[in-house]
């Protein structure tokens, strides 16, 4: 029982971090653009859902969370697009540029300048709990699970017929091949700022109910954001494959709630002794390179198959 507590305790994360890893896909493997602005939105999306939040309004929190990230997006899509940035360095503008604007946003409360806000249990998933008398620890647990979970899904279900759209395919067509959608008469900058600004909604989603799961947002609560959401897109292409856009978003929330999974178990089981909860970016970097190593074993038996049937 406690064994699966635990477990179950890591799900609601891996469930609101796939949402981080839908919006790093759509910027890596849709418009095949490295967006590096992930940390400053998540972040961006934390702290304005706190603020939101402490006025009474956590469901509104999830919606400002939002917006804080697609804000985030534009101005990234902006400086790739109307500046002419590498998009490497457009990313990191914005990073660098919304670590600033975060830190003023924590100094907005009555607390004055600081570097974390709690929730005072003016949450999403504390609101459910009342409304349904839920007490228990575990209980809190299954909770954020189902919220998460739905939340998901519900966010699933609407990329996937986004990119259904006239819109969403003629933003698949500019990450395949921008030059003939701009000889199609489309607007190649704006169909990447579309993109780049409903990446970064989903990743501010991810950072305001990450924050509203833990109880509170720090400026540091970003951190490591982009190799998580990273290693969820290559975990999940490698179970099920490169395919459309609909397998693809699934597949980087199955490969985030698995590799949630995997650090826990690490860390329950001590694989690395008493030193494993310190080792976890370690572990990380570690599970990232066994699943980028799993294309390569696998071609190398299969040409080694074909070598002895050759033989």
């Amino acid at each position: 029982m406690i064994e699966l507590q635990y477990y179950l305790s890591n799900l609601p994360d891996g469930l609101i971090y796939g949402l981080l890893a839908m919006g790093i896909y759509i910027s890596l493997r849709i418009l095949d653009i490295p967006d590096l602005t992930t940390e400053g939105s998540f972040g961006f999306g934390a702290v304005v859902s706190v603020l939101v939040s402490l006025q009474g309004h956590p469901v509104l929190a999830l919606f400002a969370g939002i917006l804080a990230g697609a804000f985030a997006g534009v101005i990234t899509g902006c400086l790739q697009t109307k500046l002419k940035v590498h998009p490497v360095l457009a990313g990191i503008i914005t990073m660098s540029g919304l670590y600033s604007i975060n830190l003023v946003c924590y100094s907005l409360t009555e607390k004055g300048a600081t570097t974390n806000l709690s929730y005072d249990k003016n949450t999403v998933f504390e609101k459910v709990k009342e409304l349904l008398g839920i007490r228990g620890q575990y209980e809190t647990s299954v909770v954020k699970a189902v919220v998460s979970l739905g939340i998901v899904i519900l966010v699933l279900c609407i990329i996937v017929w986004f990119f259904r759209t006239h819109i969403g395919l003629c933003v698949r067509a500019t990450g395949d091949n921008p030059d003939m959608v701009s000889a199609s008469s489309i607007n190649v900058d704006r169909t990447k700022i579309i993109g780049l600004m409903i990446a970064n909604a989903l990743i501010g989603l991810a950072g305001a109910m990450a924050s509203q799961s833990l109880g509170y947002s720090d400026i540091n609560t970003a951190n490591g954001t982009l190799i998580y959401g990273l290693a969820a897109v290559i975990i999940g292409e490698a179970i099920l494959g490169k395919r459309g856009p609909a397998i693809g978003v699934l597949s980087a929330v199955l490969g985030s709630v698995l590799y949630k999974l995997i650090v826990a178990f690490v860390i329950r089981q001590n694989l690395f002794g008493e030193k494993s909860a310190n080792l976890m970016k370690f572990t990380c970097a570690l599970i990232v390179a066994i699943t980028l190593a799993i294309p390569a074993i696998k071609q190398k038996a299969a040409e080694s198959k074909q070598r002895k049937a050759a033989r």
